[in-house]
Parts: structure tokens; sequence; C-alpha cells
């Protein structure tokens, strides 16, 4: 008898226990949800790179876990994605020279010179000049690079990545010269010389001729790129338009455990990218997964290569250009249209988007959950933004473009177009969901700088005072579902991410903020605490 009642004993002491079924347990946070309740909570659980349970205290009598963590107040937000970003161009520009801020063309030859000094290249690649920042807005031209370095080619390339600065060695290597002429794309000239500089499909004349990097230097720079991601808080990546031979080193990297951001791939509009993959179901992996075709229908504004309805304001007689002929993207549009991958196409101008619509219109033929996606949105006829929410189109927008290009965006377009530019709260209506994102390295990185300018539509100095275009700024609660669930959505990953509920990833970051109630200078200011994927902190570094 006593050995019986000994045994109950134990099985009710046994029960009394926690039970030891958790992998990771975070308490005393403020945690964002991002649930279609947008509910908060305080403790969440994680088992198995998944998230097991979230809720309040009384989870702490529920769960046991090994390893703890105690928040100290601080907030969590599900892991940040950016839904539209260059990520392998990023890592492969890692180690040209920067040219990001220049206030002007002579700080840019500055740079060059004092770059050549201490790194012995064949060749001088730069990146990130804007001649908008400059007193003299004006494009450069070559000639001072061409008195400084006679012998060594040079191409610094614009910010937007949709025009280069060349020296003459560079075009003479390429075999450019004042009569070449390339579709989509423009050599420009001055009293009928070479200036330089490259606009649009021009590009590809010099990309072509460039020297390859090593295996070993790609590797190292898409680790520091990763690296880089994770310290902002980015966990997943939408990667827009990417080669062929990137693609499956992308792949391979992901299989092999060499990269661990998440990232869904669209593929450059090129032959070998249709021929490897457009007869294959999309491929998914467990880091890396394909997901659609990216496709460029005209240029950047602040080169002049978005194709407009009508002349730039401040260079009458030019409209951009169109980079891709209408008829073959709708020939690709009927084709993918019979397969399960997404179209995405660059469009900037109002012209270059009503052709964009009106081939997605014919292609999907109203209401659908294909979620085709137009890039950027930028500038926008009136009557055009009812095709977006006729068709299921999903705008695809980056915030910080507005706050870039309202210095000189007036200049471009005048009045009454520039009002329906840049028109993120009048797109959200149409399809009641917004994916955001940076088109890093075009900008910053940031996923933070991106709800900035989403909410307040101001730069860091607090310009303009009330905004740009404030009519056309998201609520913080839409800021955030931008750049995590909506975001996650722009790519079919709403049910593995893109908000903090059980059964999700454990993707998630914290931080010190409360972005849906502290100022705006901390939001911008703000540095992140610490970066979880599948509930393994990937930043900082153990």
């Amino acid at each position: 008898m006593k050995h019986i009642l000994y045994i109950l004993s134990l099985l009710i002491l046994i029960a009394g226990c926690k039970p030891n079924n958790a992998d990771f347990i975070i308490r005393n946070a403020h945690i964002y949800t991002v649930n279609e309740q947008f509910d908060t909570a305080q403790v969440l659980v994680v088992k198995d790179g998944k998230i097991l349970a979230v809720g309040g205290d009384e989870l702490l009598n529920q769960y046991h876990a090994v390893n703890t963590l105690n928040a100290n107040g601080n907030y969590i937000y599900p892991g940040f994605i950016d839904a539209h970003c260059h990520f392998s161009g990023y890592a492969m520009d890692k180690y040209k020279l920067e040219l990001f801020n220049t206030k002007s063309f002579q700080e840019v030859v500055g740079k060059v010179v004092d770059y050549a000094r201490t790194n012995k290249r064949t060749w001088i690649e730069g990146r990130g000049w804007d001649q908008n920042d400059w007193a003299s807005k004006e494009f450069p031209t070559k000639d001072t690079l061409d008195k400084l370095f006679p012998s060594t080619p040079i191409i610094l390339m614009r910010i937007d990545g949709h025009a280069i600065l060349c020296n003459q060695k560079a075009l003479d290597l390429a075999g450019i010269n004042a009569n070449t002429k390339v579709e989509g794309g423009e050599v420009v000239l001055k009293d009928g010389k070479l200036t330089g500089l490259l606009i649009d499909n021009a590009l590809d004349l010099v990309k072509k001729i460039i020297p390859k990097r090593t295996q070993e230097e790609v590797t190292k720079d898409f680790i520091s790129a990763q690296e880089d991601c994770f310290a902002l808080g980015l966990t997943s990546l939408a990667e827009c338009g990417i080669k062929n031979y990137i693609v499956k080193w992308l792949i391979d990297a992901g299989e092999k455990n060499k990269l661990k951001i998440r990232l869904a791939i669209f593929l450059e509009d090129e032959k070998a990218n249709y021929d490897d993959y457009l007869d294959q179901k999309p491929y998914k992996g467990t880091r890396v997964k394909i997901v659609g075709y990216k496709i460029y229908a005209d240029g950047a504004l602040g080169s002049r290569g978005a194709y407009l309805l009508a002349d730039y304001n401040d260079r009458h007689g030019h409209r951009g250009q169109l980079l891709k002929s209408m008829d073959s993207l709708r020939y690709i549009a009927q084709q993918l249209i019979k397969t399960d991958y997404q179209l995405s196409v660059h469009s900037i101008g109002d012209g270059a988007s009503r052709e964009v619509l009106k081939i997605y219109a014919e292609a999907l033929q109203g209401k659908n959950d294909r979620r085709w996606r137009l890039e950027h949105a930028q500038v926008l006829d009136p009557a055009d933004f009812n095709l977006f929410g006729t068709y299921s189109i999903i705008p695809s927008v980056q915030p910080t473009h507005a706050t870039s290009d309202m210095y000189w965006a007036d200049d471009r377009l005048g009045e009454p177009r520039i009002k329906s530019a840049y028109a993120y709260n009048d797109l959200l209506k149409q399809n009641n969901w917004l994916p955001l994102g940076t088109d890093f390295p075009v900008e910053h990185l940031n996923p933070l700088y991106t709800f900035y300018a989403a909410v307040f539509r101001m730069d860091k100095k607090h310009f303009p005072a009330n905004g740009f275009q404030p009519e056309n700024a998201l609520s913080r609660k839409d800021a955030l579902r931008g750049i995590t669930i909506w975001a996650a959505k722009s790519t079919f990953d709403e049910k593995e991410r893109g908000s903090i509920e059980v059964g999700k990833q454990a993707d998630f970051v914290m931080l010190p903020t409360d972005l849906m109630h502290d100022t705006p200078d901390s939001i911008y200011n703000t540095k992140v605490i610490a970066t979880y994927l599948q509930g393994d902190r990937v930043y900082p570094n153990r």
C-alpha cells in the first residue's frame, strides 16, 4: 500500500512540474505580433526554430526552457523584410569606391585620386554619386578623369544604377564612339562629342568587359553583406533581378548554409534564366527560393530615363525611354500566366506604368491572387490608380525614394504631375496592403529609414516641416506591416513569416524603441539590440 501511495505521489509531483518542451523563452518584453488584430504580448516561446507560443506571463508556468532571456522591457518585432532590394548587387559592389553623399564632382574626383593611390587595380570602379546633391546639378563629364587617368579605365555609377560616367580609356576598351547607338539606352553626346555618360542599356557595353572577381572574393563580400543586413534587423529579402550564374551560386550557398538570410529571388530577364527555370516548378529551398521574373520597363527619374506621358518639365522634347519592347513584355506575361511564377516589372514613369498596367490587365483579366507586382510605381497618372485594385496588381514601393527625390522631383515633373507621384497612401487603398522595400544599394538598407520615410515623409533634419505631400503618409501600423507581414505576402510567404504567431518561423528583432509611439528622431537613430533567425541569434555574433 505504501508502495502504491509513493508512486501516486511521484506522479502528482511530476504532473505539477513545468514540461521541458521549449528551446528558448523570452520574457519581460513588449512584443508587437503584427498579427491580424495587431496584438501585443510579453512572452515568446520557441522550439525547433518555430514559434511555439506567444502571450502573457501565464506561459512561464506552462513552458520551460534551458535558454531564457529577460528582455528588460525592450521591444520585439517580426524580423524585418525588404520587399525590393538588390542584395547581390550590394554584395558585389562592396569592394567599389563609395561616392554616396558627395557634394560636388570635385569631391568625387578627389575620392578617385585617393583611392587610386592605395588600391592598385587595373580598373577603378565607384558607385553612389548624385548630381542632384551638388550645387551644379548638371551631369558631370569625363574631361577631368581623362587628364588624371589617361591609361586606367574608370567607371563611376550613379546612385540609381541607371547611369555611369566613364573616362575615355574605358570607352575605348568597350568600343564606344560618337556613333554608337543602343536600343533602350543612350550614349550621351555634347556638341557631337562623347561626354563619358552612359544611360540605361548602354551601361552593358562597359559592364561586360570589366574583369571578373574571384569566387573567394565574391563569397567574402556576400557574407559581409549578410552581416550588414542582420545588424539592421533584416531576416528576409526579395532579391530583384538576378543573373543566372548568381542564382546558381545563391542556391548552392543556401543549401550549404554559407548564407543564412532568406532570399526570395526574382530572376533577371535573360535567356539563360528562361531556359533553366521557366518550364519547371519554382525552386524552393530552406533559405533560397525562386518566385518570379523581374523586367525593366524604363529607367530612373533622376537620370531622366523614366518614361513619361508628357515631356520632362526640365527637358522639353524628352520623355525618357522604354527599355523593353511592350510586345516582348506582353509575350512574357502571356507565358508566365500559365505558370506559378510572379511577374515583377520596374516602372517609374507614368508612361511606362500605363503600358505595363494594360499588359497586366490583359493577362490577369480581373481579380486574382497572382500577386504580380509593379516595382516603384513612382509617377502615376490619376486615371491609372484604379487598375491596381481592379486587377489585384501589387505596387511594391520604396518610401526613401520619396524623401531622397523630393528636393528635385518637382523640377522633373512640375505641377500637377508631382501630386500623383510617391502616392503611397493612395496606392495602399487599392488592395489594402502595400509591401515596402529600400531598393538598396540605391538607398540605404536600413528598414527603419523605410519606416521613418513612410510615416513622417521628411529627411533626418525634419525637412520639410510638415512632411513631403503628407496626405500620402502611412500610419505607423501600416508602415510596420509594410516591412513585415505585407512584405512577406508579396512573395507568398505570409504563412511562414512576417508576424509573431504560433507555427511561424522564429524570425524576430529586438529594439530599444517603440515604433508605435516614440519620436521620429528616436526611430531614425535606433540601433538593433539583437536579431534572431529561427530562434538563433545572428546579430550580434556570439
